[in-house]
């Protein structure tokens, strides 16, 4: 029989992304180093760097976690697309709620740092993208890059309200929200306007 290795059971990425988020909001994003992260989720710093071997990797984990937790609830196949955005987006700022603080530290302190912004933005437009798919609207294609653009803009205007919304129900966040979608469907005559077939298959997996 094969002897156990010795040492302790590896925790998974879970923790430290959590960890980095509150550390976040505690004392900043810009001096953070791994090694502090390894620290507040009580794993070793070998640990850090097999599952992530930067801080932007950190926050791509953490996108996807928000991904994961917006298609939890799964689509009402009776719902225009433009109802499903607007419950996904919603979703989205749901799962983001407890680290609104964490987010507005990232937020400020990125914006100094040029290849942080670089590496994010790709994993921002694949998380857009899902988001469309799990609507009922293609991503694929050029119409599907104008698709991403226009969501994009939507759920960036919709962001800057939700990072001061402290308010339980959300209602600045869902008014800012309507307006955009409204504004965009004014605008380019998005084919959200038109109600999608029902979703049978889980959206595929764009990482």
């Amino acid at each position: 029989m094969a002897k156990k290795p010795h040492g302790p059971e590896p925790h998974g990425p879970d923790p430290i992304v959590t960890a980095a988020l509150a550390l976040a909001a505690e004392k900043g994003w810009r001096g953070l180093a791994l090694a502090d992260i390894a620290e507040r989720a009580k794993v070793p710093l070998t640990e850090v760097i097999e599952h992530f071997g930067s801080k932007s990797a950190i926050l791509a984990a953490y996108s996807h976690r928000i991904d994961l937790r917006m298609l939890d609830g799964g689509t009402e196949s009776g719902e225009s697309p433009r109802d499903r955005l607007f419950d996904l987006i919603m979703r989205r700022f749901d799962a983001m709620a407890d680290d609104r603080r964490a987010l507005r530290a990232i937020l400020r302190q990125a914006a100094d740092d040029p290849w942080a912004l670089l590496c994010g933005g790709g994993r921002f437009l694949k998380s857009m993208a899902l988001t469309l798919e799990a609507a009922g609207i293609s991503s694929s294609g050029l119409r599907g890059l104008a698709m991403i653009q226009g969501v994009s803009t939507v759920y960036l205007y919709a962001f800057k309200t939700f990072l001061d919304d402290d308010s339980a129900d959300h209602a600045r966040t869902m008014a800012a929200l309507d307006k955009a979608l409204r504004r965009a469907e004014d605008v380019s005559s998005l084919i959200w306007r038109r109600r999608a077939p029902p979703q049978t298959a889980t959206p595929p997996d764009l990482r």
